[in-house]
């Protein structure tokens, strides 16, 4: 036959449940505050004078319109950018002029990228479903609204890029003759 020893446990004291349940709800009215704080900024952002929201939900603003024609997914973008997060952390910059495709970036940048014609100036303001989402990227952290300060300097179809990679890959100019052939040597 078994015993069964019992162990009295004291009674807690209500005061100290009361806190523990207090600090419970404070730490979930925090993260619930957290989570949409991102979403109250976008709301209150749209109302900003000189603000337009797409379709997507992609808040721009026109700091310097451009003219001419605008990129489309098949080109190569040269911009100079500044992406920072709400507090006003930089977590990107361009030291110099930069290029890549446009849909090399986040859905919302490229989209924000063919908005924009040569020599124009945007602000982006990308949500978190166009950016990284849930994903915490490097120093930006999951859920974050991105802020981008973009120059579009110039575009190129991505055809005509890489034929001029290849023919400076080839030793030539456009239009100029191959380059001998062999060991021949020409004079």
């Amino acid at each position: 036959m078994s015993t069964v020893t019992a162990v009295p446990i004291p009674p807690v004291k209500r005061s100290y449940v009361v806190w523990l349940v207090l600090g419970i709800v404070a730490a979930l009215v925090a993260a619930t505050a957290l989570a949409f704080q991102g979403d109250d900024f976008l709301a209150r952002n749209a109302r900003q004078k000189g603000v337009e929201t797409t379709a997507s939900g992609l808040q721009y603003q026109v700091l310097t319109p451009g003219t001419g024609a605008k990129p489309t997914d098949t080109d190569v973008v040269l911009v100079n950018y500044e992406g920072k997060l709400l507090n006003g952390t930089t977590f990107d910059k361009s030291q110099q002029p930069t290029p890549f495709p446009v849909t090399g970036v986040v859905p919302g940048f490229s989209e924000g990228l063919k908005l924009m014609s040569k020599g124009a100036k945007y602000r982006f303001w990308i949500k978190p479903s166009l950016g990284y989402g849930d994903k915490a990227t490097g120093p930006i952290p999951a859920n974050s609204v991105l802020v981008f300060d973009v120059d579009l300097i110039d575009f190129l179809p991505e055809a005509v890029l890489r034929q001029m990679q290849m023919q400076q890959q080839m030793g030539g100019a456009p239009g100029a003759p191959p380059p001998p052939q062999g060991g021949e040597a020409h004079q």
